[in-house]
């Protein structure tokens, strides 16, 4: 990286108030770290090493990425050792940078979609102090096993749109703490999902406005145990065409604005009377936003395929060429990640 850059990077950081602490870099979907085959998985980890580098050389703590996939011919075991053996491999060839495992969907033959498998790699990790996990509301819905409602996903996701009991809360917590420990927990992606409780889909929704309902995220920021840490909104954002540099602080950011300016009222709880009511309009607050947002796409000939105004998902027609290429282009750039990792 250019010296010039990282002083641009550190000097923003320090403008706008941000520790390094609370920032959550976003590894390549195509890293596959679990690859059995050897020279595939050098190219994956020398990619990711670069990137810990560049964490490294903008003083950045955290780091997270995708585990990775068997692809069908390593076990999952294999592939777990294999995961955890390149973490080991990076921390020796870095000082200081935590790696953060994001827990994943479900789909195919990929890592991560139980605590299980992300606790199997870190009982292999050496050092694990610089290794953690990010838990993404959107993966938890979609690969919760429907006899195991009353777990962590559980807790995560609202499925009945009632307010939880604290008893529930509490077990909804169980299972993280068994199979991996409440101490490795270092960031979340809060997304609302568009598929269905344990579909296996990666598919992200707008905040309140898909299957797990905005009181899923009331729970989540009003709960002490995610106080401090990065959560991060992986939300579309039918945001204006251009670089980021050319749009930060200009049009297009306006979805993730009022997502972010609802999700903060629930800092101190919303509790009590009144609570659905809020509930609702709050939703509403964000839907309108939405819907002006892809109404302004739409009429800049940037079409959103698949979605009405609202975030609601239109009827599919036929399609023309393959339903994977269909479906992926359906929900846009970061909706699809699992599917990429499949190939690496």
């Amino acid at each position: 990286m250019k010296e010039i850059s990282i002083r641009a990077f550190k000097a923003r950081m320090k403008t706008s108030g941000y520790s390094a602490s609370h920032i959550l870099p976003h590894g390549s979907y195509l890293v596959n770290l679990g690859n059995p085959d050897e020279k595939k998985r050098e190219q994956s980890y020398e990619c990711f090493l670069d990137d810990l580098k560049r964490c490294e050389e903008l003083g950045l703590h955290l780091y997270n990425f995708h585990p990775g996939s068997t692809v069908g011919v390593a076990t999952k075991d294999e592939s777990l050792s294999l995961i955890a053996g390149c973490i080991n491999r990076a921390h020796k060839e870095t000082e200081q940078v935590v790696i953060v495992l994001e827990n994943m969907a479900g789909s195919g033959n990929v890592i991560g979609s139980t605590f299980a498998e992300l606790g199997g790699i870190i009982t292999q990790v050496e050092d694990k102090s610089r290794v953690g996990v990010c838990l993404d509301t959107c993966h938890m819905f979609a690969a919760v096993r429907l006899p195991d409602l009353v777990n962590v996903t559980e807790y995560l996701t609202n499925t009945s749109r009632r307010a939880m009991t604290s008893g529930r809360m509490k077990a909804g917590m169980a299972e993280f703490e068994r199979d991996v420990g409440l101490q490795y927990l270092r960031g979340m992606h809060l997304n609302d999902s568009k598929g269905t409780l344990g579909s296996k889909k990666d598919r992200h929704q707008n905040i309140g406005l898909g299957e797990l309902g905005l009181a899923t995220f009331a729970h989540v920021l009003s709960d002490p145990r995610t106080r401090d840490l990065p959560l991060i909104l992986e939300t579309p954002a039918y945001d204006e065409p251009g670089t980021s540099a050319s749009r930060l602080g200009k049009e297009g950011m306006d979805v993730w604005r009022k997502e972010v300016e609802v999700l903060n009222r629930f800092g101190n709880g919303v509790h009590g009377e009144g609570e659905e009511a809020k509930m609702y309009d709050w939703t509403e607050e964000i839907r309108e936003v939405v819907q002006a947002a892809s109404r302004k796409h739409d009429a800049k000939g940037k079409s959103v395929k698949g979605v009405e105004a609202g975030g609601r998902k239109r009827k599919a027609g036929k399609r023309k060429r393959g339903a994977k290429d269909a479906e992926e282009e359906e929900d846009g750039g970061d909706d699809h990640c699992e599917s990429c990792i499949e190939e690496g």
